[in-house]
């Protein structure tokens, strides 16, 4: 049996370009145990962590603001970053960003 997103295209373009929400999250594919995430990011997201899984993030477009602890790191197209389990986060976006994200499949999207 195949796991969501085996033996498909996934065309990241045509779904943001059909995607209206400003903030929302798609799982477009489990590899092994992890998820292949994208996310549409516009706005401020609460501050979280995750107890048991690191997460990552990469840009495909836009500019993403990654809060942990006590700096922000800016990533650009092009950039990622891992945040290790148990750091206290946020993601911000003062313009439209699409991200894919890297995570365990028994993360919790809202934190833990």
């Amino acid at each position: 049996m195949q796991g969501k997103g085996h033996l498909e295209v996934i065309d990241i373009d045509k779904m943001v370009e059909k995607t209206p929400e400003k903030w929302i999250n798609f799982t477009l594919s489990e590899v092994n145990d992890s998820l292949i995430r994208m996310g549409i990011f516009e706005g401020e997201f609460h501050w979280h962590h995750h107890d048991k899984e690191d997460e990552f993030f990469y840009v495909v477009s836009g500019k993403l603001l990654l809060d942990i602890e006590d700096r922000t790191i800016e990533l650009l197209p092009h950039q990622g970053f891992t945040v290790p389990r148990g750091v206290e986060h946020r993601t911000r976006a003062e313009e439209k960003t699409v991200v894919l994200m890297v995570e365990g499949n028994t993360v919790k999207p809202r934190g833990d």
